[in-house]
């Protein structure tokens, strides 16, 4: 009965995400190198603009449900895209140029971070983002730090940016390097960011050089990155976890300190509960991943739910969106860009500089 009571008043918000996430993810189809979310994202920010206030008000529910457990429900079936024993023997030779460029990025980020005082959240999204697998490592971390609608859309948009000019200049890039099919395909797949801009490069690689075939190795090394997504969420969510602890337990010490009662005895506010602050979701995508591995799921089984995946991410975009301040995401984008600008640079850079050591370029 209490399902049914808030799916009334849900309902309408719901059905106003799926309402953007429809043309957003044809548009997608249609042009790859931007992707689904991004349209569903600038359309939900220009609906903002012009639905009334009132009306927007009755969206709020299922916008708010559709933004945090859609988006979670989408992960966990991202995870029956993973095959880890296929992708770890495929793309076990790219390993050491994938860990040096994870690295990278994440502490490239963190360095940014303290120096041009960028909110953590945000250059957690953007290091996550540029050194694992874009919109979808986004997504899946965004739940686990308690990102807010305004940190996602920006970080969202900084990958973007980067994903359009690495699919449009990495083939010359590889050609002026001299690289062969191989370096490409591991360029590619450790130095773009998002799975659609790997195709998109790797596509235009092989239509420079009739026969090279790197789309499919360059696939393999992203999707081998994309594993990158397990250990990164989970270490970020026992750290929240940490987190959480230890304010529950300074909460519960000041308690006792103002009211006279023994130190370690708090009040309900400084209880700690797990099940508020673990991602529990996450648990649910390695299992979707273990599941594909041990039983082998064919790609017949597998592709229809990586598809769904990937529109139920479109739909929690799109409320993200509508719930983005355009303006302010404009006037404070500046440094979050020239951090994605640093993290992208240092991850082609070592990316290259780790190819040249094991003598691939």
């Amino acid at each position: 009965m209490e399902f049914i009571r808030d799916f009334g008043k849900m309902w309408r918000g719901v059905l106003f995400a799926l309402a953007i996430a429809v043309p957003a993810w044809l548009f997608g189809k249609q042009f790859e190198v931007i992707g689904g979310p991004v349209f569903a994202i600038l359309i939900g920010m220009v609906l903002a603009l012009v639905v009334p206030a009132a009306a927007g008000e009755s969206l709020q529910a299922g916008v708010k449900f559709t933004s945090k457990k859609v988006l979670q429900w989408a992960v966990i079936l991202l995870g029956f895209g993973l095959n880890l024993a296929q992708i770890a023997r495929v793309g076990l030779t790219s390993l050491p140029i994938i860990v040096s460029t994870i690295v990278t990025s994440l502490v490239v980020s963190f360095v940014l971070c303290r120096a041009l005082n960028i909110p953590g959240k945000i250059s957690t999204l953007i290091g996550v983002g540029s050194s694992i697998c874009g919109g979808s490592a986004i997504a899946a971390t965004a739940p686990v730090i308690d990102a807010d609608d305004e940190e996602i859309a920006q970080a969202i948009s900084v990958i973007f940016l980067f994903n359009v000019i690495a699919a449009l200049v990495f083939p010359a890039i590889g050609g002026a390097l001299g690289l062969t099919n191989e370096g490409f395909g591991l360029f590619a797949g450790t130095a773009v960011n998002d799975t659609s801009s790997v195709t998109a490069a790797a596509a235009a690689w092989d239509g420079m050089h009739p026969g090279a075939n790197t789309l499919d190795s360059a696939t393999i090394v992203k999707l081998t990155r994309t594993l990158a997504i397990i250990p990164i969420t989970l270490a970020l969510a026992f750290w929240q976890v940490r987190q959480a602890k230890r304010g529950a337990a300074g909460e519960g010490v000041a308690e006792a300190s103002n009211e006279g009662a023994p130190a370690g005895k708090s009040a309900s506010a400084g209880m700690f509960e797990l099940k508020r602050i673990f991602p529990f979701f996450i648990i649910f995508f390695v299992l979707a991943s273990v599941i594909t591995t041990v039983f082998a799921l064919p790609a017949a089984v597998t592709a229809p739910v990586k598809e769904l995946s990937k529109f139920l991410i479109i739909m929690a975009m799109a409320t993200i969106g509508f719930n983005t301040n355009i303006v302010k995401l404009v006037r404070t984008g500046g440094k979050p860009i020239l951090m994605g600008l640093a993290c992208w640079v240092a991850i082609a850079l070592v990316s290259l500089g780790m190819q040249h050591l094991l003598g691939i370029w």
